[in-house]
């Protein structure tokens, strides 16, 4: 059928190939028809909604767009985010998914893991890896535009992973497919000390968070997720063999990264007015160091619980 109708949108006009097009996407579950990019979206949802995170802002918007301009890359786009909790990594995933498939998150071309749920026995490494690796090459021969997100890494036994590295890599054949337009996210909270420690030395040096560019983090970020026992990427192949595209850090937010959070979801819940609650909220995280108190140690996570108890 496929064939049948790539002809035709061959041998007729654009406006006619688009109703085909259309017709198509209405009997089939193809990836591709559910696949619809918008990358102006995606940006304006990045830099309207994201609080405190230039850094990610810019990286996921630049290489998601110079990832998906390539009609043939030579190899996946695989983005790994760094940072403490609630700083904003498992919202930028979510969005990268709402504004890459028009099912977002529901897509079934769309794969997350989680630790607890589906390696939560450090003894079976062997077993999960022979699942992992059957589970990404299944779901790419059905779509090559698969994308997987792999929540919590840090709670990943060691060894896992490495199993992808011949999806991740240049060379590896997948039948039926183009496995290089797949897309892996991997989000962790290993690094977050050489993070938090740079955007305090740059506070404490009066100079602005914005100032930070990624040069100053990423090889302290990748050495540091490489040699911690406690993260999925311990001594791992994927990191030796340079298989990440962009290490992504996500940087501690301040008082008023916190309380543009409560203002948004007040705004949500039709209370966009209480500038009372703002502050209430943002003057009741417990926030580091002592001296200063610059930073939320919970980031934004603790928002909706903090609303819920001031209004």
């Amino acid at each position: 059928m496929l064939a049948v109708l790539a002809a035709v949108c061959f041998l007729l006009s654009q406006p006619v190939c688009c109703v085909f097009q259309t017709l198509y996407c209405t009997i089939s579950d193809s990836c591709d028809c559910d696949f619809r990019p918008d990358m102006r979206d995606l940006e304006w949802d990045l830099y309207r909604n994201v609080y405190g995170q230039h850094l990610a802002q810019d990286i996921v918007s630049e290489e998601v767009a110079s990832f998906l301009q390539n009609k043939s890359p030579d190899r996946p786009l695989v983005l790994s985010f760094h940072g403490s909790s609630g700083t904003g990594k498992t919202l930028v995933s979510s969005m990268l998914a709402k504004h890459l498939y028009s099912s977002g998150l529901s897509s079934p071309y769309i794969h997350q893991f989680i630790p607890t749920l589906h390696f939560p026995l450090p003894n079976r490494v062997r077993r999960y890896r022979s699942d992992l690796e059957s589970w990404v090459k299944g779901n790419l021969t059905e779509c090559a535009r698969s994308v997987f997100i792999f929540d919590e890494m840090e709670k990943i036994p060691p060894g896992i992973i490495d199993v992808l590295e011949p999806f991740l890599g240049p060379s590896h054949v997948v039948f039926r497919t183009n496995y290089r337009k797949a897309i892996y996210v991997f989000i962790s909270t290993t690094g977050e000390k050489v993070i938090n420690q740079l955007a305090l030395d740059f506070r404490q040096a009066g100079r602005e968070r914005e100032e930070i560019r990624l040069a100053d983090l990423q090889d302290a970020v990748a050495q540091a997720v490489y040699n911690s026992s406690s993260s999925g990427f311990y001594h791992s192949s994927i990191i030796q063999q340079k298989l990440i595209t962009r290490f992504v850090p996500f940087l501690p937010l301040c008082r008023r990264h916190v309380e543009r959070c409560a203002r948004w979801q007040l705004c949500q819940q039709g209370w966009c007015w209480r500038n009372d609650v703002v502050e209430a909220v943002g003057g009741d995280m417990i926030y580091t160091p002592d001296e200063g108190r610059y930073f939320s140690t919970t980031g934004c996570k603790a928002v909706p619980a903090k609303i819920n108890l001031f209004l």
